[in-house]
């Protein structure tokens, strides 16, 4: 595991973020809410990361962006929803970096350009909208074929840049931890493309930093998550020279699916709650599509009383306010 560390600690990264750590800070209002028997609650503030308008995704561009360039790639192309927080990150990363970016984005075509679209027609990206994600991966290749038959290099990058180089920008943000000298208990992120939670975990493990990661689904139901969780994480072992199973640490991957409600970007009244909660107890915003969702499932943990008043829960704020 030492030398999976060391691997990790090597990868070279774009400076995206400018060399600073998002801010940790203790929610004590929110503590009073949910009552006496609430357990020490912190956040992790990577929706103000200064880059591209924050979010964790910086954190996975930035082993990304350096993979591309190591490849010689005189392109980035990658997917998501319309309002894709992984996209407007992506176009600014090619912005610095002087290359075109394709973005293959899946939904209605705002008009006027509202958001994380806005964004990303700003950073300079071309963005080519299908119908269905069904119809992505298809035309990602497509658009990467383009480029091979113009003589160029394409990076082509999954959705949420959940790969194993994507999971090691998250993984490296678990030392930050103890420059702010926080161990927590537990650590509770928003979940889908598994990249985050995934990365997380295996930051954990080769860290030292005994949390348990809960994952809050913000679509896949808890078998799926739990599959796609701990393929990346076997993925991510091998890239960095150990074995299947090596990242996983103690506690086992954590995959939560109670908050889904009707899908993917549809609020809750739970999600709602937690939303109005953090904004009037702490003034923190929470998007629609993964925070508050995650938030709700922090929250009703504490209800259920799955943390004693002793522990400490730090919640990772991945951002997505802009979408």
């Amino acid at each position: 595991m030492a030398t999976a560390l060391a691997t990790l600690m090597s990868k070279a990264a774009v400076p995206l973020v400018g060399g600073h750590a998002s801010p940790i800070a203790r929610l004590e209002r929110l503590e009073a809410a949910l009552g006496p028997n609430a357990p020490r609650i912190f956040v992790k503030r990577d929706d103000l990361l200064p880059f591209a308008q924050g979010g964790n995704k910086v954190r996975k561009l930035q082993m990304l962006a350096a993979d591309a360039t190591r490849m010689g790639a005189t392109a980035l192309i990658t997917c998501g929803a319309v309002q894709s927080n992984h996209a407007r990150v992506t176009a600014a990363a090619g912005a610095v970096l002087g290359l075109p970016v394709i973005l293959v984005l899946n939904g209605e075509r705002p008009d006027p350009p509202v958001g994380n679209y806005l964004r990303d027609l700003l950073f300079g990206a071309e963005v080519r909208i299908v119908a269905r994600r069904d119809d992505r991966d298809s035309q990602m290749e497509a658009a990467a074929d383009e480029i091979r038959r113009a003589g160029g290099t394409p990076y082509v990058i999954p959705m949420g840049g959940s790969t194993p180089i994507g999971a090691m920008g998250m993984a490296r943000a678990i030392a930050e931890l103890s420059a702010d000298r926080l161990r927590p208990d537990v650590i509770v992120c928003a979940s889908s493309s598994g990249g985050t939670q995934a990365g997380l975990m295996a930051g954990c493990t080769l860290f030292g930093v005994p949390s348990r990661v809960v994952g809050i689904s913000a679509d896949l139901d808890a078998a799926d998550l739990t599959s796609v969780v701990g393929d990346l994480l076997d993925r991510t072992a091998m890239a960095l020279g150990s074995s299947p199973g090596s990242l996983t640490g103690v506690h086992g991957i954590d995959a939560d699916d109670s908050q889904v409600g009707p899908g993917y970007g549809v609020p809750t009244d739970a999600s709602e709650e937690a939303t109005r909660l953090l904004a009037r107890r702490e003034g923190i915003l929470l998007d629609n599509v993964y925070t508050s969702k995650a938030m709700a499932g922090l929250i009703a943990r504490v209800r259920a009383g799955d943390f004693s008043p002793g522990q400490t829960v730090l919640f990772w704020l991945t951002g997505g306010l802009v979408g």
